[in-house]
Order: structure tokens, then sequence, then C-alpha cells
């Protein structure tokens, strides 16, 4: 006898409550073999004084049962408050964010009646990291992290998943024209990994031009994968060419853990009118369902979903005239998706899940070769006004060390010294590079780049960060100022 699989259930804010109660209803109905642990999170908690929106016993239920079903929640307005969603993506690991966007045509409104494409997104990176400082009066700056381990299992993830469902391609988006180094990580391991699936088609696509491509002719695509805000924004942009937002489904998955919802927001101007269409959470619960080795019931909801909305039966937010048969509300909605239980859609692509296990993806072997780095030099960041670009790099250029050259001088990014162009617009904030003045760059140590700090502070520099500038194999693994 199949034994119940543990779950943590969060009904949320605004429809949450009330979408969630539909898709609880739908799967009990269908048989899903679960046991439910309901916690509170979002906006009450925000407003007791959390300003992480959930409760430590909150989280010891999801340590617990390691599934997580969670309806939307309101974030209060205002600063202070955390993403509940950032938070418990990376505080369980959840680095694959899964969204599958499919056209329902002619049910659902859509110009591209033959979308089907799923989303593969980087979830804990990138500039989600969330590393910001204010430099000066002028400059905010977001850090942007790539790591060799997270596009590793992002990547890997995306094949594994094209394998699984028997998709044929896999896309990889990235802005590695642009950003050299750390897009430039990611479309390095994307190409490195993909032999290892040769029955998988694989493409590169630079980001902008792959989304006017994903909006004009979504068709051409199967999976895409792609870092992590790329994959937020373009995920809600597929999802609404589609057909619409609220009817997607998204699934989080990590190592030991794995999150379960709808990708749009609480909508609280409709809460608690039984007008919220539930099939983004219902959706979202199909692939929870597959994920805990229930694809029997994952079939039987979905099919039953996909029949429904086949016989017109609609809420507001997707009725058409001429399209739609009946305009129902929440609860009707879900009492008709159970109606039809046992059902299939005789128009629409039926719904079929196979019971083949998640791969583990731990054991796999890294592409990385060994590398030997060697530190040649260091940019250092200064906040200063008194004057113009030729004015601080002939100062600094007097306050180098022995062993240490400046060698340029830009701003947000522009090479402005040496013969710099006088029109660039240039703020509070100048990256100083100084290099080693042995030939061919020798090796710079943190010694002399603690005596250069000293130096700078001895004249009475304010520098306000500083980078090394490394090598890796002979290898100069940093930008050039533009222009330079």
């Amino acid at each position: 006898m199949a034994t119940n699989t543990p779950i943590t259930v969060a009904h949320g804010d605004g429809i949450g409550p009330e979408i969630m109660e539909a898709t609880l209803h739908i799967l009990k109905e269908a048989g899903a073999r679960l046991d439910i642990e309901t916690i509170e999170i979002g906006e009450k908690v925000y407003l007791r004084g959390n300003s992480a929106g959930i409760e430590p016993s909150a989280i010891e239920s999801l340590r617990r049962t390691k599934i997580f079903l969670k309806a939307p929640i309101t974030t209060p307005q205002g600063g202070g408050f955390k993403s509940l969603n950032v938070t418990t993506r990376k505080m369980l690991g959840l680095y694959a964010n899964i969204r599958p966007c499919v056209a329902y045509h002619p049910y659902v409104d859509t110009l591209h009646p033959k979308m089907d494409v799923v989303i593969v997104r980087e979830n804990e990176e990138d500039t989600y990291a969330g590393i910001e400082h204010r430099q000066s009066r002028d400059v905010y700056q977001c850090l942007k992290l790539m790591t060799r381990p997270g596009c590793e299992r992002i990547v890997r993830y995306a094949f594994e998943y094209a394998v699984r469902n028997n998709r044929k391609k896999v896309t990889c988006f990235s802005k590695d024209n642009i950003m050299k180094l750390t897009d430039g990580l990611f479309h390095k391991v994307f190409d490195e990994i993909a032999p290892e699936y040769p029955q998988i088609e694989n493409e590169h696509w630079i980001v902008d031009i792959g989304a006017a491509k994903l909006a004009d002719t979504p068709e051409i695509f199967d999976v895409i994968v792609m870092p992590n805000l790329y994959g937020d924004i373009l995920s809600d942009v597929a999802a609404q060419i589609a057909g619409s937002v609220g009817l997607a489904g998204s699934a989080n998955i990590g190592v030991k853990y794995a999150m379960f919802e709808a990708i749009h927001g609480s909508a609280p101007r409709r809460a608690g009118q039984n007008l919220a269409n539930p099939s983004g959470l219902l959706l979202g619960a199909v692939m929870m369902l597959v994920h805990i080795d229930q694809p029997d019931i994952a079939e039987r909801v979905h099919n039953a979903w996909l029949r429904t909305v086949e016989d017109g039966i609609h809420t507001y937010d997707i009725y058409a005239e001429g399209v739609s048969t009946q305009k129902v509300g929440t609860k009707e909605f879900a009492q008709a998706v159970v109606d039809r239980l046992g059902q299939e859609p005789t128009k629409l692509k039926a719904a079929r899940y196979s019971n083949a296990p998640q791969q583990d993806l731990s054991d796999r072997k890294s592409h990385y070769v060994p590398e030997v780095k060697q530190q040649i030099g260091v940019d250092i960041f200064i906040n200063w006004t008194a004057g113009t670009a030729e004015d601080l790099g002939s100062a600094l250029s007097q306050v180098a060390i022995d062993g240490l050259k400046l060698v340029m001088i830009s701003n947000r990014g522009v090479k402005v010294w040496p013969n710099g162009f006088p029109d660039t617009l240039c703020c509070d904030a100048w990256r100083c590079r100084f290099m080693s003045s042995a030939a061919e760059n020798g090796p710079v140590t943190h010694a002399q780049v603690i005596a250069q700090l000293q130096a700078l502070l001895v004249a009475n520099y304010d520098f306000i960060k500083y980078e090394s500038l490394c090598t890796f194999d002979g290898r100069p693994d940093f930008s050039l100022g533009q222009g330079q």
C-alpha cells in the first residue's frame, strides 16, 4: 500500500486562501496521497515584526517535510521587509526554477497557439545574490555573481529535465558578448555539458535577440536555460504570451527541498470575492505530484483541468464570449475539475507523466581544469570630486608605489585617462588601475596592495573598494575599460 507524503502548505494572503482551498479540494478528490502540515507565512507574520515573513516553527516544518506548496503572499509596503520567495529559495537551496509556458488555443486567447516552452531559471545567483552598496553620492552598485558549480548544476538540470520529459532541444540564453566573464562562464559551461546529452539538440542565443524570438516565434524553442535575472523576466513574458500569467505554475527545486507555487501575486483587490483563478497554483501542485512520485495523480488532475478548460468553463480572467460556455467562480471552477476527474481532453494534448526519478546530480564531475592563479594588478575605486580625469591621473601617477604603475582610469566603465574623450560623462567614483611595473606584468603581492592603499590614505584619497586583477594560466580574467 502506497504511503502518504508529508508536505507543508501555506495558504498565503489576498486570493491565496481561496485558491489554496480550491487546489487542495481537487487534490483530495483525485486521491493524492498527502499528509498536510499547515503553516502561516506572509503579511500577518511581517506585521508581527518578523522582517523575514516566516517564523522558526514554519521553517522547522519545511525542514521536516522538505516539500512546500505555497500560495502567493503580500509583502507590506515600505522598507525593511525581505522577499520571502528569495529567502525561501536561498534558505532551502532551491537552485532551479521551472516554469512551463503552454498555449491552450483556442480556449485561451493567444497569438502563439503552438507554444509549449519550459524555462529553466537559475534561482540563487546572478544579481539576485542581493549584494548592493552605495559607493558615493552618485554611484550605487549591485554585484553580479556567477559560480561554476551554480552554472553546472542548473545547466545539467535543464538537460536532465529534457530527457525525463521527452523534450528535444535545450537552448541557452546569455549576454556574453558584453558580460564576457560572468555570462561567458554560463555559456562556456553550457557548451561543456551539452555533449554529455547527444540525444538532445543544443543551441545558444544572445538574450536580447533570443527574447525577441521568444516573443515572436516561441514555437522554435523547447527548453530554455538562463541565468536568474533573464529567467525571472522572460518566464513572466513567456507565460503571458502563452495566454495568461494566471495559468502558470512554478517549481523551485533543490537537492533536498522543493517548493511549488503559482507565478502570480496575491492580488488583494480580488480577495474574498470567489473570483480568482486557481489554475496557476493547481498546475504548480501537479508539478509537486510528479516530484513526489505520484505521476498517476498528476495525470488525473492535469487532464481533468485540461478537459475543464476545453469545455469552456472559465473564471473571469480567461472568459471570452463565443469561446467560453460558462463563467464561474473559484469554488465552482474547482468543482468542475473534480467532476471531470478520470476524463481527458479531446482536442488539447493530454498530459502524460512518467515515474522516472529526478536524477541526483551531486556526483557528476565538473569540467573545471585546475589553473594557476597570479595577481598582476589591482583596481582601486576612489571617491573624488576635485577636478578632471587628467588632474586625477597626473596626481595618482605620483602616488603609485615602487613596483606598481597607474595605467588606466575609468568612470562608469569608460576609460577617461590617459587620452580620454572630453565629452564623457563622469561622476564621483573612479576606477584606478594599478599594474605591476615589472616586465610582462609580473606578480603583485597583497603587501603591495596594502602599501598602495596606505599611500593613497596618506595622500588623503577616499578609496571605497578594490578588486584584484588576476591571470589564470596566464590568461587575464578581468575586463578592460570601455575604450581601453
